[in-house]
């Protein structure tokens, strides 16, 4: 059986590793911060519950999930993630008995217009010719027209900094852990782990980026990373900011991650 709701991907970028999988849906908060593998999600449309795994990404907004029947489809992340809850469908069906009383309503609305203008001869009264009528007994010398009010002047546009054009390749960065904490999940019971780094420098790059953050992923973790500790890694840097914390760039995927020692 196929689906023709299915939007085919052109072209799907496939995980390098189930590590990889596992912080992707982290970051598209698909799976809390301390999972350690990927859930069977439900695809829900209409009357169907379609069980679903993710096997790609064609960027960072749109996931690439396949099908029982091995038809892969294009979704975004957050939709996904709705349509996990238990009050996906019965949300939907309010939202459609909704729109179709305002059909209805429209639709009598439209009707007392047209019974107005048959009742008026065929043309509906103008409004000028009404106000014409009710003011037909007072009349307005010049001395009593209120004087225009002069036009004032607009305040003038804010400047805005221009935004920060970040590489799309993967970087080569220098850091130095700054603070390990916690932000809220509120697809999960669990707070996500993250962790602040500050001291940023990118090689062959000047960008003014003082502070960026990543999840703490088991991956990490095996590091036994620490405050202080000055570390290297590649990673794809983003304009993504951190849940209650002034930190505006995030780290994507960062690989080959050591620490660098002091000089003795």
């Amino acid at each position: 059986m196929t689906y023709s709701f299915v939007v085919e991907p052109v072209a799907v970028q496939e995980f390098e590793s189930e590590d990889e999988r596992i912080e992707r849906c982290k970051e598209w908060n698909l799976l809390s911060g301390t999972a350690t593998r990927v859930k069977t999600y439900m695809y829900k449309r209409q009357a169907l519950t379609l069980p679903c795994e993710i096997v790609g990404f064609v960027d960072n907004q749109t996931v690439v999930i396949q099908f029982e029947n091995k038809q892969q489809h294009c979704i975004h992340p957050a939709y996904l993630k709705e349509m996990q809850t238990a009050g996906f469908g019965q949300r939907s069906a309010a939202a459609d008995a909704r729109a179709e009383d305002l059909s209805e309503e429209v639709s009598v609305a439209d009707t007392m217009e047209d019974q107005v203008i048959e009742a008026a001869g065929g043309e509906a009264p103008s409004f000028a010719e009404s106000a014409e009528g009710e003011g037909s007994s007072e009349s307005v010398t010049s001395n009593e027209k209120a004087a225009p009010k002069p036009k004032q002047p607009k305040p003038a546009a804010s400047k805005k900094k221009a935004a920060l054009q970040l590489p799309e390749d993967k970087l080569k960065v220098t850091a130095v852990v700054k603070e390990f904490t916690t932000v809220p999940n509120h697809f999960s019971d669990n707070d996500d782990e993250v962790i602040i780094y500050e001291g940023v420098t990118v090689e062959g790059h000047d960008l003014a980026i003082e502070e960026v953050w990543s999840s703490h992923s088991a991956t990490l973790k095996k590091l036994e990373l620490k405050e202080g500790d000055t570390v290297s890694f590649e990673a794809k840097i983003v304009a993504k900011k951190l849940t209650q914390h002034p930190v505006k760039y995030k780290i994507n995927n960062p690989s080959k991650m050591k620490i660098i020692q002091p000089d003795s």
